[in-house]
């Protein structure tokens, strides 16, 4: 049964699961949810584009323009922090990311894996 497990590894060439999947998995998460909060920074920032293109567009309300650029100038900010803060959490994650897959594989795991390899080389040239 063992050697049906390894013939299956070989064939699928893949490695062993980390034993930091779990936080691996969590990165990848926050990764996800970074950019849909930086798209709901982009959608809230359309929505009040819009919102003072119409304020201004108003005829019949000249009294409230100011509310019209108001909204302009809040877009812009809503703009600016939003991606500020996207690229702030990237750079963290990436840091982050770094750490985790330096020791993803143990050595003893690794060491198994470069035998295995050299077995199967020898195996190969006989």
């Amino acid at each position: 049964m063992k050697n049906e497990a390894k013939k299956l590894f070989r064939f699928l060439r893949t490695k062993p699961v980390p034993a930091n999947t779990n936080e691996i998995l969590a990165l990848e998460r926050t990764k996800l949810a970074n950019e849909r909060t930086l798209l709901s920074y982009i959608r809230s920032s359309l929505y009040l584009l819009l919102g003072g293109i119409g304020i201004l567009q108003l005829k019949d309300f000249e009294s409230i323009k100011w509310l019209g650029y108001v909204a302009l100038a809040v877009c812009v900010i809503f703009l600016a922090v939003g991606i500020f803060r996207y690229v702030l959490l990237s750079r963290r994650l990436y840091k982050w990311n770094r750490i985790l897959f330096v020791d993803t594989i143990s050595e003893k795991v690794q060491k198994q894996a470069d035998t295995q390899e050299k077995l199967q080389k020898e195996e190969a040239e006989a």
